[in-house]
């Protein structure tokens, strides 16, 4: 497809899709979710194993974009809030670790995305905010996102108080795997991503989608979609090639691996 508001770049197994709208702060507006939804689908029919989600220009994203909401009624602001709802649900959904790479400022809708994220790791000069509550629109679905990550007392603080917090606060905090110099932000993103998807791809994506499933169940509940799940995936063939490799003390050799 022909991209207006992203770049695309493989390297390898991995695909590096960048917001390219700095001009903009990177604003979610609704043509640049859908392109990214888009993006996001196709890589998750590939054959790569890992994505990061960067950015270009002084801020990573400022969120929503103010002139899709300006004058909306209900029927058209319900839209762009599913459309957001529906890329956020397709980071998760797609089988390959998605890691954010956050170099600078991210901000409501933004500060979402990289909640969003599987994994995610910012420059030391990063930060993140949901300011909606320091205006007349509070943060209703980016706190879904942050509270996942940071619990409900954090979270509240960010969406209450609309302050940004640091990269360092938002890796004490969870909101983000951790905070490096700026200049080892690029190696750091990789170093992590290459951790994350060694191993067997096929055991890596039932696990992602797992994880998701159970995460938001009590924990009678995730315990049995859990061992179902995990009894299905023993018997798998990676999963026994694994355990015989271990066995036999040789290194595994799977039917797709990073």
């Amino acid at each position: 497809m022909s991209l207006q508001h992203l770049l695309v770049e493989r390297d390898g197994l991995f695909v590096t899709i960048t917001l390219n709208r700095p001009e903009k702060r990177n604003a979610l507006a609704l043509d640049v979710m859908l392109e990214l939804t888009t993006v996001l689908r196709e890589v998750g029919e590939s054959d790569a194993t890992g994505v990061i989600l960067a950015a270009n220009g002084p801020v990573f994203s400022a969120g929503h974009n103010f002139a899709d909401m300006a004058g909306a009624g209900l029927e058209q602001a319900t839209h762009l809030f599913d459309v957001c709802t529906e890329m956020m649900d397709t980071v998760q959904s797609i089988p390959q670790v998605v890691v954010a790479r956050v170099h600078a400022l991210a901000t409501a809708a933004g500060c979402q995305l990289v909640a969003t994220c599987d994994l995610a790791v910012a420059a030391e000069s990063a930060g993140f905010a949901i300011p909606g509550g320091k205006g007349g629109l509070f943060c209703h679905t980016p706190l879904v996102a942050v509270a996942r990550n940071v619990g409900r007392k954090r979270a509240l603080e960010m969406a209450l108080t609309g302050d940004a917090i640091s990269a360092a606060t938002a890796a004490e905090w969870g909101l983000i795997n951790r905070a490096v110099p700026d200049a080892e932000l690029e190696s750091a993103t990789l170093d992590l991503l290459t951790r994350a998807t060694r191993g067997s791809v096929h055991s890596k994506a039932v696990g992602k989608r797992g994880f998701y499933t159970q995460v938001g169940l009590d924990q009678s509940q995730a315990y049995e979609f859990a061992v179902q799940l995990m009894a299905a995936a023993a018997v798998t063939p990676d999963a026994q090639e694994g355990i015989a490799a271990f066995l036999e003390k040789r290194k595994p050799t799977f039917t797709q691996h990073a």
